[in-house]
Order: structure tokens, then C-alpha cells, then sequence
């Protein structure tokens, strides 16, 4: 089993606890997503105060405090609360501000950013500081708990119902946190996703010694990447980097670099749009290569890196094109923009799915500049390399004016035929979606995104294994799941 890792992650979950750096919170995205990341962070500080302070509030203890006084257990997480309540409320009427266009500053966001970043830190190091005073000497687990009537059951469901959750959040006992991850565990496959991360986020603040703490900690990973909204996927990358960052030598950690490039693909739109989404893909599924040279992931990273590299690649000839269109057409200039398209097109993806189109724009581009033996190149090169092209006789036609030499294809480029053009329907499609198509699995590492109880899963073996998993039991291909049946006493 891998220990050594839970006593690696308790080292560098104190330093994160206790170093709070607001620069590092900053996330990428619009105003409106980067403070939706806001609201859900803000809202599950909340309800884990909440749940705190209310077990707090049942007991009459002197351990526990008076809410008015500042240095007691109560009174910390009462003030945290009420804190984190106003911060909520700020986020919430800044995206009031974002969503009516009002005149606002990204600096502000930043700001808020950077209180989020701060108000985290202390709540999580809170948690952590006043579990012995919410301990119980003696362990409830595996008996009924009393259900308490209230009004909402952490603010999500509606009015009238139990409070299933409430205590088991709150009250810190011996071996809780096994029952906390298999319930996070069932409510994330009911897609209960921040039922399911708050009780994941309540082993780490509260059992730092726990076995389950580092896959519960990539177990929120996986909660926001099956959500899949795009705040989700934002905050699904930054928390699977967390975890690599501590556990870089994990088994897991190849299957989780490839769920970071994933949770950005995801977002990767048309290629004539923004492109930092597929820049970013394109740099992880590279590290992942290139870190794991032997991984049996090789084959799902190598044909996404492919994907990803020909939306950028299309990029390139769009903004290529529309410089060609304005030199060759209204000859208005532009042809240096049009060259430097190309050629970082065929220096940075040789493998791009229409390299013949540039080779011939390119050549074209070199000609109207009278530079001949440049244009003869790329027309020479297109001619062996694309046979089947259909700008191959424009190529040859070219070289005759020119005077150069008209090559032979390359017989092992034979049966290289130009790429499949798209329906008209799926072109719409795509268009109206804003879709790109790629190749993503949406399944989690630990979980997959529509639950079989007949499959035994990553997750179900974590916690047979009472919170680990060895190399062994690491499937040899790209799934969560390793076998088709649910050992007895497993979870449903």
C-alpha cells in the first residue's frame, strides 16, 4: 500500500493551510466565471462553519466557548461564519454589477480574488484547530443518527426535510472518516456534486491524520470535473494540479495530468476564437508525454495532443487566411502576417490536417514576392508530400512558370487522402454550439460520470483498501472501473 504518500500530503497540506498566497488564487476565465469559482468556494466555507458551529452550539461545554468570546472554538468559527457570509454577499452583488454591464475594474475581481484566497486559508486552519473541541470521546459510527428537523438541508433542498448531514459534518469522531468518504462517495454518484465535496472537504479539514485524506482530496477533483460546468472544469484543473503537486510520483498521477488537459479541452471552443483553453490542453498532454514516456495512457494522450494541436493549427490558417485574402485578392499587404501563420504551422504541427492548403497559400505567398526558389520549395513540398491534395495540379501548374522541377510523390504518401469535410448539418451544429470535436473521456480517475452498480470502481477499491490503493489494482487502460461486480459489503 502507499503510505508514504498520506504523510507526504499532511506535510504540504499544513503548508497550504498556513501560507496564503493571494496570487496563486487568481484563476483564468470571464468575470462572470471567476466569480461564480468565487460563490462556490465562499458557499462550502459556509456550510462547513455552519455545520460546525451547530454541533458546537448543542453542547454546553466551556471547551467550546460563547460565540462573544473572540478566542474560543465558538466564538472563531461564528465569526468566520459571519464573515464569510458578508464576503458571499459581496461576490454575489459584484456579479449583479458583471451581469447588468455596470462600469466595474478587474482589479476588483482580483481583489476579491485575493480575500477569497485569505478567508480560505482561515477557515480551513479554524476547522482544523477546533476539531478536539467538537470530538467525541467515544465513537457513534455505524449506529442511527438523530435527524433533525430543518428548514433546508445545507441550504440545497428544500424546506421541511431532515438534516441527514448536519452532526456527521460537525462532530469529529473515531472513525468517521470512513463514513464520510463512502457517503461523499454515494452522493457524488447521485450527482449530488456539493453535497458530495462538502463531506469529501470535511475529511481534510477536520481528520488531518486520516488514511482517506489524499483521495478525498482527488475525490473533489473528480466531483467538479463529472459536474462539468464551466466553473467546474475551472476549478476541476487548479484542484488535480493540487494534487500533483503533492503527489507527483503517485501511480494516479499520469490519469490525473491527462484529467487536467481533459478539464481544458473541455472548454476549447471554435478555432476562430480564444485559444488559451487549447494552449494550455496542448502544454499538459506535452507534459504528459514527456513525464511518462512509458504510461498506458500514451495512445489517449498522443491522439488528443493530435486534436488539440489542429484546433490550433486551424486557428492559424484562419488568421493566415484572412492576411492571404487581403494580399491576393484587395492587395492591401499582408503577406508577413500570412507567412508567419504558416510557418508556425508547419514548425509547431507538421501534423496539422491541412498542411497541404498552407503549403500552397504559403508557396503563393513567396511567389507574389518574387522569391522563386522559396515558392518552388513549399510547391515541390506539397506535390511529394500530398499527392491526393487538391491543390496539387495548381502546384504543378505553378512550377512550370517557375521553371522548377516537378518532383515524383513519396510512394509511402500514397495513400494519404485529405481529411473528411463535415456535413452540413454537423458544420451547423458545431457552429451554433460553439463546438469543437475532440476526443475527452468525462469519466473522473476515482469515478465515473453515470454510476453502474454492477461495476466496481478506483473509489469502491479505496475504500475495501480502508483509504488507499496499491499499483497493482490500477486498471492497464484508460477506465475507473476494475471488474463488473460489486464485492459484498462495497457501497451501492
Amino acid at each position: 500500500m502507499i503510505k508514504k504518500y498520506r504523510s507526504m500530503f499532511l506535510s504540504a497540506l499544513i503548508l497550504a493551510i498556513f501560507a496564503a498566497v493571494p496570487a496563486l488564487a487568481q484563476v483564468e476565465g470571464t468575470p462572470e466565471q471567476r466569480l461564480e469559482v468565487m460563490r462556490q468556494k465562499l458557499d462550502t466555507m459556509k456550510r462547513s462553519l455552519n455545520s460546525a458551529t451547530s454541533v458546537l452550539r448543542a453542547e454546553d461545554d466551556d471547551v467550546k466557548g460563547s460565540k462573544d468570546d473572540p478566542d474560543s472554538p465558538m466564538g472563531r468559527l461564528s465569526s468566520l461564519e459571519k464573515e464569510t457570509s458578508s464576503l458571499l454577499s459581496e461576490v454575489n452583488n459584484f456579479r449583479g454589477k458583471v451581469s447588468r454591464a455596470d462600469k466595474y475594474e478587474i482589479s476588483d475581481i482580483d481583489g476579491l480574488e485575493d480575500r477569497v484566497s485569505l478567508l480560505q486559508s482561515r477557515v480551513d486552519n479554524a476547522l482544523l484547530e477546533t476539531a478536539d473541541a467538537r470530538a467525541k470521546i467515544t465513537s457513534d459510527v455505524g449506529k442511527p443518527r438523530e435527524k433533525k428537523k430543518k428548514k433546508k438541508f445545507l441550504w440545497i433542498f428544500g424546506g421541511g426535510g431532515d438534516d441527514e448531514y448536519e452532526e456527521l459534518i460537525g462532530n469529529v469522531t473515531p472513525g468517521r472518516d470512513r463514513e464520510l468518504f463512502i457517503v461523499a462517495t454515494r452522493e457524488v454518484r447521485k450527482k449530488n456534486y456539493e453535497v458530495g465535496r462538502l463531506l469529501f472537504q470535511t475529511i481534510i479539514t477536520t481528520y488531518p491524520d486520516s488514511d482517506y485524506l489524499p483521495m478525498a482530496k482527488l475525490a473533489v477533483a473528480d466531483s467538479f470535473y463529472l459536474e462539468g460546468s464551466t466553473s467546474s472544469l475551472i476549478q476541476a484543473a487548479a484542484a488535480y494540479q493540487d494534487w500533483r503537486t503533492f503527489f507527483p510520483t503517485h501511480p494516479l498521477a499520469d490519469r490525473v495530468l491527462l484529467k487536467i488537459a481533459e478539464a481544458e479541452m473541455r472548454q476549447i471552443g471554435l478555432p476562430d476564437r480564444d485559444i488559451t483553453r487549447a494552449k494550455r490542453a496542448e502544454q499538459r498532454l506535452r507534459a504528459l508525454l514527456q513525464m511518462y514516456p512509458d504510461t498506458i495512457l500514451r495512445p489517449q494522450a498522443e491522439l488528443r495532443l493530435k486534436e488539440v494541436q489542429d484546433n490550433l493549427g486551424m486557428h492559424n490558417l484562419i488568421v493566415g487566411n484572412f492576411y492571404y485574402k487581403q494580399a491576393v485578392k484587395f492587395e492591401k499587404g499582408g503577406l508577413k502576417g500570412a507567412q508567419s501563420r504558416y510557418l508556425e504551422n508547419l514548425e509547431k504541427y507538421p501534423e496539422f490536417s491541412l498542411m497541404d492548403e498552407v503549403l500552397y497559400k504559403l508557396a503563393v505567398t513567396y511567389q507574389i514576392e518574387e522569391e522563386t526558389d522559396e515558392a518552388a520549395k513549399y510547391f515541390q513540398r506539397l506535390v511529394r508530400e500530398f499527392p491526393n491534395s487538391e491543390y496539387v495540379d495548381k502546384a504543378k501548374e505553378q512550377l512550370n512558370l517557375i521553371g522548377a522541377e516537378i518532383p515524383e510523390p513519396n510512394p509511402e504518401r500514397m495513400e494519404v487522402m485529405p481529411p473528411e469535410k463535415a456535413s452540413f448539418f454537423e458544420n451547423f451544429k458545431n457552429e451554433f454550439l460553439g463546438i469543437y470535436p475532440l476526443t475527452i473521456d468525462k469519466n473522473g480517475v476515482l469515478m465515473t460520470k453515470e454510476f453502474d452498480e454492477k461495476k466496481f470502481e478506483l473509489i469502491d477499491q479505496i475504500i475495501e483498501n480502508q483509504g488507499e490503493i496499491e499499483s497493482s489494482q490500477i486498471p492497464k487502460a484508460l477506465t475507473t472501473v476494475i471488474s463488473e461486480r460489486v464485492p459484498q459489503g462495497s457501497p451501492k
